[in-house]
């Protein structure tokens, strides 16, 4: 199977997605399957993988070579629905129920407390480099700038308070459960 770089409109793409889009000639073969669908913010280009075995061989030191979509709009207008009216159900017969009573709730096991208590095991230059706030049954660490040589030094006290770092693609964090 040989791949292929096709670069998209993000607005026909959303348009397709949708169901709005008018028609288009693609010179993809029968048998293209998508491999991957990546949108460069940057750009505003969204660029599919696609690989077949129609595709001209083409050597592995060339650059995954690029298809042209073209974009042409439908001859035909596409017809519009029209909204169904809408009925209003018939009202059902009110049945007596008693209310179960509820559980009672459990107060949240992260407080303002907990938050000061772990802040505390951090030194003031530490502190300074980190915002500490709750979430649900976690006290979240947040790095308010880039970390060089402290961040080994900050994720040994979080180790040793229970914690973990949590890497993410857009934001990162270290969370400590309660104690």
């Amino acid at each position: 199977m040989k791949m292929r770089m096709i670069k998209l409109n993000p607005d026909f793409l959303v348009k397709a997605i949708q169901g709005k889009t008018a028609s288009f000639a693609s010179n993809l073969p029968d048998d293209a399957e998508l491999l991957d669908i990546k949108y460069d913010l940057f750009s505003k280009q969204v660029f599919a993988i696609v690989r077949s075995d129609s595709f001209e061989d083409v050597a592995d030191t060339y650059p995954t070579p690029e298809l042209n979509i073209t974009y042409t709009s439908s001859a035909k207008p596409q017809p519009k629905l029209e909204p169904k009216p809408v009925t209003k159900p018939e009202p059902k017969p009110l049945a007596s129920v008693k209310p179960e009573p509820k559980p009672a709730e459990k107060a949240p096991a992260t407080t303002s407390q907990d938050v000061r208590a772990v802040e505390e095991e951090f030194s003031p230059e530490q502190r300074e480099l980190l915002s500490f706030t709750a979430d649900g049954d976690y006290v979240l660490i947040k790095p308010t700038q880039y970390l060089k040589a402290e961040w080994n030094e900050i994720n040994d006290v979080v180790k040793s308070l229970g914690g973990r770092w949590v890497k993410g693609d857009f934001s990162s964090y270290w969370e400590i459960p309660p104690e």
